[in-house]
């Protein structure tokens, strides 16, 4: 199920739930709806595949996180991302990585163990935060699984995502559901430093 303006409210719940601590498996949490155009509709539809699939499989179903894929798979973490979870996902697209300098992703490639699983765990969130938790979340910060801090950013139906390094990048989709959590799409690439 994806939500898009509500979808503020959700992530501004979430988050504030993770930020807390709030531990719990059960907990939902961060996803929002950001960028000045309306949100993307990623295929197929989350609606009807998401459930039934895990944040991989519906990562790769959609076709438009390949790169995403491939990370993952030089870091060894999809099968941490296909566990029991929960997690929440902030998923950069194909095209957020290949907006990062030249040469960035084959260099990160190389050293899997080093600074890619770090960015790749800097996008991950313990727990499910859905888009509808996220409303009054405006300026707080949210403790990624890398261990680095990402400030979230909500001014009506736009949410931001403001990184360590000072980068921020719009959440474009929100609440693709997986068997194991969420993945909300975002438009650029979050660095932990």
């Amino acid at each position: 199920m994806r939500r898009t303006v509500p979808a503020v409210a959700a992530l501004s719940l979430a988050l504030t739930l993770a930020a807390c601590g709030g531990g719990s498996t059960d907990t939902e949490s961060p996803a929002a709806s950001t960028s000045s155009a309306p949100p993307t509709t990623a295929s197929p539809s989350p609606s009807e595949t998401a459930t039934a699939q895990d944040i991989v499989d519906t990562a790769v179903g959609a076709g438009s996180f390949t790169t995403l894929a491939a990370a993952l798979e030089a870091a060894e973490l999809v099968e941490t991302l296909k566990g029991a979870g929960p997690f929440t996902v902030f998923a950069p697209t194909d095209d957020a990585f290949a907006a990062l300098p030249e040469g960035t992703v084959d260099t990160l490639l190389k050293d899997p163990k080093g600074d890619l699983t770090a960015i790749l765990t800097y996008h991950v969130v313990p727990g499910k935060v859905l888009a509808a938790d996220v409303v009054g979340l405006d300026g707080q910060k949210v403790k990624t699984v890398q261990g680095a801090e990402l400030t979230v950013g909500v001014e009506g139906d736009k949410v931001t995502l403001t990184d360590a390094a000072g980068g921020t990048v719009n959440v474009t989709q929100t609440d693709v559901e997986a068997s194991n959590g969420v993945i909300h799409v975002i438009d650029g690439v979050l660095m932990p430093t």
